[in-house]
């Protein structure tokens, strides 16, 4: 009878009385200019009670914004702007502009959004400063959900968007209602430890915070552990993911110190985190007495062995609310797999157990490797490696070797003399790039930060001496898209990862117009089969 109560009690507080509003979802609209954008604005206009607008999946230029903004200026009464994927194929100097004025008509119109969904939109940096003015906005002081997934923030998107959040709840505050903001979803923007060290600043002050969404942003443990800090603070934090970043030993303990405290949790996924089982043990012994209504957790692809895998299952044992348990990617050997499926029988949770069939297996050693006493400083972070050793072997253990500064260690040497060496540069370029093939999604998230700042500067330098041409020669032929006059050249990296890389970057700032066009006759030779790669 207890659950049936706690069902009916979720079930009306997610129960919404019907709203009503203007959807424009996925309807593929291109809209340029002020005319463009009238199918939108007249289906504005007729809305007598715009309590949302949804935006997705069309493209507004600067003039069609400038319009729709016009048009919500009627509209106090909108609560929840959607607008993810909302400036495909615009210039990135458009879009803070487009996203001034429709900030111009919610403010104008003394609207309180209660949720802003800009999602897909990869505006950068420089688009958060558009964005920047609506956050620190009257019209944003009632907002409780704010959506941010895949923009291309970097560090110092994620340091303005702090700054903006930071004035927006303290001038909320001065008014008697400061912020109280329950949702942050920001994954897959590459904001690392800076950048989340100074949201971490905001979560403190929040307090508020319900859920927290910061997947594949290249966290280590000092991030994480400022993270963790600011956590202490939500007390009714209920879902907590930071897939994919790199928690480590580390920052594993900084979260294991602050889980007891969060007894709301019912998510937690901690997948593709680097834990190992030092990191697992200890997540284990914090959830061993406390976070009884968790629902969810996801320790998958974590190098976790069997002691770690038992000591997380050990832990789950008074978690009558448990639903799934996602340990797949691990290291547990085929003993490992079947010594935890027993203890979840004898703790009566197996049916949560989610597959088992990535599990690898332990090493010969694994016994003794399985004592958090064996894990050094660097545990979280890899072996620490040179920059010699990774190019002589730039695999993805290396290159996250390299440690947090790798970015610069890796620039500082393809220029190590001052100037550009063509054939020395090229060579770490490809090595670089040809990690945008790994299977890791952070990988080549730094891979691609690394080469767009290889490409960058390699062509601003072929700008200064005037040999564009035969620079971009030499790219397309260790690319493999033409053949060398060396016949005995081969190239030592995966070509089509360095490709598929160069296209990922094509549209950038960094990549002159003439290089853009010839890319895209190239590749699209290739794509048709008709490349001389392909004819050989």
């Amino acid at each position: 009878m207890e659950h049936n109560v706690e069902d009916l009690a979720t079930a009306l507080s997610t129960t919404k009385v019907s709203e009503s509003g203007v959807s424009f979802a996925g309807k593929s609209l291109k809209l340029n200019t002020e005319e463009d954008a009238k199918q939108v604005t007249n289906e504005i206009d007729k809305c007598t009670s715009l309590q949302y607008l949804n935006l997705e999946g069309n493209t507004l230029g600067v003039d069609a914004a400038k319009a729709v903004g016009k048009s919500l200026e009627k509209h106090p009464e909108l609560k929840r702007a959607l607008w993810k994927d909302m400036f495909t194929g615009r210039m990135k100097t458009e879009i803070p502009k487009a996203l001034e004025y429709l900030g111009d008509g919610l403010v104008t119109a003394g609207s309180r959004l209660t949720e802003l969904d800009m999602s897909d939109n990869a505006f950068g940096p420089i688009g958060v400063e558009g964005l920047a003015s609506l956050l620190r906005s009257a019209s944003c002081f009632a907002l409780e959900e704010l959506r941010l997934n895949n923009n291309g923030l970097g560090i110092t998107g994620g340091k303005l968007l702090a700054s903006a959040l930071t004035y927006c709840f303290e001038q909320s505050k001065a008014q008697g209602k400061p912020l109280q903001l329950k949702v942050f979803v920001a994954g897959r923007n590459r904001l690392e430890n800076e950048g989340a060290m100074a949201l971490a600043e905001v979560f403190k002050m929040l307090g508020t915070l319900e859920e927290v969404v910061m997947p594949q942003n290249g966290i280590y443990h000092p991030g994480i552990s400022a993270l963790s800090e600011a956590f202490l603070c939500n007390k009714n934090l209920q879902i907590l993911n930071l897939n994919d970043n790199t928690i480590g030993p580390k920052g594993a303990k900084a979260i294991a110190e602050v889980l007891p405290h969060i007894q709301d949790l019912k998510e937690i996924n901690f997948g593709d985190c680097l834990l190992k089982t030092s990191g697992a043990e200890q997540i284990a012994k914090a959830l061993k007495n406390s976070n009884l209504n968790l629902k969810d957790l996801n320790l998958g692809f974590n190098e976790i062995k069997k002691s770690g895998g038992i000591a997380i299952v050990k832990s789950l044992a008074n978690k009558s609310k448990l639903k799934t348990l996602v340990l797949d990617g691990n290291a547990f050997g085929p003993e490992g797999c079947n010594q935890i499926k027993k203890e979840l029988e004898q703790i009566g949770k197996v049916n949560v157990l989610s597959s088992l069939d990535e599990d690898e297996c332990e090493e010969e050693s694994s016994d003794n490797s399985d004592t958090m006493s064996n894990y050094t400083d660097t545990d979280d972070e890899g072996v620490k490696v040179t920059i010699e050793e990774f190019l002589q072997n730039p695999s993805d253990e290396n290159f996250m070797g390299l440690g947090d500064e790798r970015k610069n260690i890796i620039l500082n040497e393809s220029k190590k003399t001052g100037d550009i060496v063509l054939n020395e540069y090229i060579q770490i370029l490809m090595k670089v790039s040809a990690l945008y093939g790994s299977k890791k999604e952070m990988i080549r998230n730094f891979a691609l930060d690394v080469t767009e700042s290889l490409y960058k500067n390699l062509f601003t330098w072929a700008a200064l001496k005037n040999n564009a041409s035969y620079v971009f020669n030499v790219i397309f032929v260790n690319l493999g898209l033409i053949k060398c006059e060396d016949k005995k050249f081969k190239p030592s990296w995966d070509c089509k990862a360095c490709q598929n890389a160069l296209k990922a970057l094509k549209n950038n700032d960094g990549v002159p117009q003439t290089i853009k066009n010839i890319l895209d006759v190239f590749f699209a030779h290739t794509e048709n089969g008709t490349g001389e790669r392909q004819r050989e």
